[in-house]
């Protein structure tokens, strides 16, 4: 008989559910071969880590062109001021220290048939299996007006980093009684629920610092992830300082004008003191190089293996791939890479991959000491990941001290994943 799925069951199985089934493979794995992995976020990093723990004599490469790698999980409470953007940042020197080849470059070409991936230096590197794990770009063409120019003006921060820090500085220079617009793209994107825990950190902000102002989400959704929970917060915490107009009334934004930071919808035009426009998204351009991105501009994977539907040999994880009922988050990308790890061991060595269960959670911080979550199970179901029972999410009518409680494993599981992912 299963144990029943809980939160913190969650938190800790992020660190093994994902290769649990699989873990006795990996231990009698003794092939050789060369993996490279192109990506160094939760994916690519949990990948390559867990390659190398898996079988020592494998040759992992892991190609990222950022020393530094910057979360975009807690990236809310830096632009709400309650946190400072080191507390973000993470290296790969413990990767290093595992045996794990790093390699600070980007990636120009890929060439399937040969097997190579040529970085930005010229040089060509040979692989027997090749990871991808570029997260997300921005499907500019989907959102007229809007390019990296016009983030320059009307930040997405939806990459973290220096946008990150703009958006922050712009709330900062907002005068009271000014509007922050949050402009909200359609699914898939990276992280459904984040921008609804962004709208209620910078209303707690706003709240404490310029109490006459006002939080606008212009969403092309009419239903979100944990509406209900998000609702009841700003209710109970925030009053009429958030409004949000939906999909049916008119919110899709349509373009944007950024020298005028005007934002268009289909039923009315804004002009807010802080626009904060997040636009479509695909995966990244990586993927697209490699021939393994669709028409959707996502990447159709075998669940089982993750490898491309599209190209042999390549494997795709994290926000790029087209994953089914799995979300695109942190918690789900490194469980992919884990699972991936397990089954390229697997596939080098002549055996079947096993079916991977993969674990998830997601937490959401509406104010400092009150966050919810939900957590999930999931496995293949045909050609994507289905949810299967055993999930929890937190209860609606939940007292203050359980939303303190989640506050506080919700750093807890910040501090595990980024433990596990780089050391």
């Amino acid at each position: 008989m299963k144990a029943p799925m809980t939160r913190r069951n969650a938190v800790l199985g992020i660190t093994v559910a994902a290769t649990s089934l699989a873990v006795p493979s990996i231990l009698r794995a003794q092939s050789a071969g060369r993996v490279v992995v192109i990506g160094g976020g939760f994916g690519g990093a949990a990948c390559a880590r867990a390659l190398k723990r898996a079988q020592a004599n494998l040759q992992v490469i892991l190609i990222e062109p950022n020393a530094i790698f910057t979360s975009c999980p807690f990236s809310n409470a830096v632009i709400a001021g309650l946190r400072e953007i080191d507390a973000q940042q993470f290296g790969y020197d413990r990767l290093r220290a595992e045996g794990v080849t790093v390699i600070g470059q980007a990636v120009t070409t890929i060439e399937p048939q040969l097997r190579s991936v040529i970085t930005a230096d010229g040089v060509a590197l040979p692989y027997d299996r090749l990871v991808l794990s570029p997260g997300i770009d921005f499907h500019f063409e989907a959102l007229p007006g809007y390019d990296d120019a016009a983030s320059e003006k009307m930040p997405h921060a939806w990459k973290a980093g220096a946008q990150t820090l703009l958006l922050r500085r712009q709330l900062e220079a907002m005068p009271d009684g000014g509007t922050v617009a949050i402009a909200i793209p359609a699914n898939p994107s990276r992280c459904p629920p984040a921008p609804y825990e962004r709208a209620s950190l910078i209303a707690h902000y706003l709240k404490t610092k310029k109490p006459r102002s006002k939080v606008l989400i212009l969403d092309a959704k009419d239903n979100f992830s944990q509406q209900r929970l998000f609702e009841k917060a700003w209710k109970e915490l925030y009053g009429d300082m958030i409004e949000r107009i939906g999909l049916s009334q008119g919110g899709r934004v349509t373009s944007v004008d950024p020298a005028t930071r005007t934002i268009v919808t289909e039923f009315g035009n804004y002009t807010p003191d802080v626009a904060n426009v997040i636009p479509p998204q695909r995966a990244g351009r990586i993927a697209e190089v490699a021939g393994a991105a669709d028409a959707t501009g996502w990447c159709p994977i075998n669940p089982v293996t993750f490898e491309s539907k599209l190209v042999r040999n390549i494997h795709v994880i994290g926000d790029a791939c087209l994953g089914g009922g799995i979300p695109k988050s942190a918690s789900a990308a490194g469980a992919q890479g884990k699972a991936c790890a397990a089954a390229i061991v697997n596939l080098l060595a002549g055996r079947a991959p096993e079916t991977p269960r993969l674990t998830g959670i997601c937490y959401n911080i509406v104010a400092p000491g009150y966050g919810f979550s939900l957590a999930g199970n999931y496995q293949p179901k045909g050609d994507i990941f289905a949810e299967v029972e055993g999930g929890a999410t937190s209860p609606v009518d939940a007292p203050r001290e359980l939303r303190a409680r989640e506050a506080t494993e919700a750093e807890h599981w910040f501090q595990t994943i980024t433990a596990d992912t780089f050391g």
